[in-house]
């Protein structure tokens, strides 16, 4: 095998590794969305489709909304021991509790199931514990899961506290994507409304084969000089 083979076969190597391999944080938090009248806080980001649960959690579709124990509780109003309403949220809302556990429902984690890839999903999150969970997947792959304590801070305070009613927006880090999503809760309860997500774009495939082979041809171009001048 020529050094020009070698070096071309090493290139393509490298570059199939490089395009594989995923970004040491995959999802970054932000705070920040839309204020509403009597539905809390909507995501600001533009081209988001939202599901807002004023007929239930959807269980078929584009979002696939599934727990192992039943249909994911819908409910509105406040509970006490139970679920509350995220501020200024005058109606339907998604709420997760432990199994077992004395909430109506109590299906335990809830997964949202995507048809097809998302580099952008937003929840209003009422009321943010730090027994809350929210866990993404690409496929079986975990990417990142959030708790209280990985958020950025709401308003002007630099941690978000449990009395904080945000929205939170979470984008896939570029070259990311992600379409599963996982809700849980240790305790009573997680509540959140207003989910929002937004299909990731699909990079022309010309580009980075064109990228790729510029890449080849003048390591080729170089190898070939230096073999001239020995």
């Amino acid at each position: 095998m020529s050094t020009i083979q070698k070096l071309s076969l090493a290139l393509i190597g490298t570059a199939v590794v490089f395009m594989s391999a995923n970004p040491a944080n995959a999802i970054t938090p932000k705070i920040g969305g839309t204020p509403s009248l009597e539905d809390g806080i909507f995501s600001s980001v533009p081209g988001v489709t939202t599901v807002n649960f004023e007929t239930g959690a959807p269980t078929s579709g584009f979002a696939k909304y599934s727990s192992a124990s039943g249909v994911p509780t819908v409910v509105s109003g406040t509970s006490n021991g139970q679920y509350a309403a995220p501020l200024g949220d005058k109606h339907n809302y998604l709420t997760v509790s432990p199994e077992n556990s004395n909430v109506p429902g109590n299906t335990g984690p809830v997964t949202i199931n995507f048809e097809r890839a998302l580099d952008y999903f937003g929840l209003y999150w009422g009321s943010v514990d730090k027994y809350n969970f929210i866990t993404f997947y690409n496929g079986s792959n975990l990417l990142q899961s959030f708790d209280s304590s990985k958020l950025p801070g709401g308003g002007n305070s630099s941690q978000i506290s449990p009395e904080d009613n945000v929205f939170v927006n979470f984008f896939a880090d570029p070259g990311e994507t992600f379409d599963k999503i996982v809700l849980s809760s240790d305790g009573v309860a997680f509540e959140s409304d207003n989910h929002s997500y937004r299909l990731a774009s699909v990079p022309e495939p010309t580009t980075t084969l064109g990228l790729l082979a510029f890449g080849i041809m003048s390591a080729g171009s170089f190898v070939k000089r230096k073999l001239k001048l020995v």
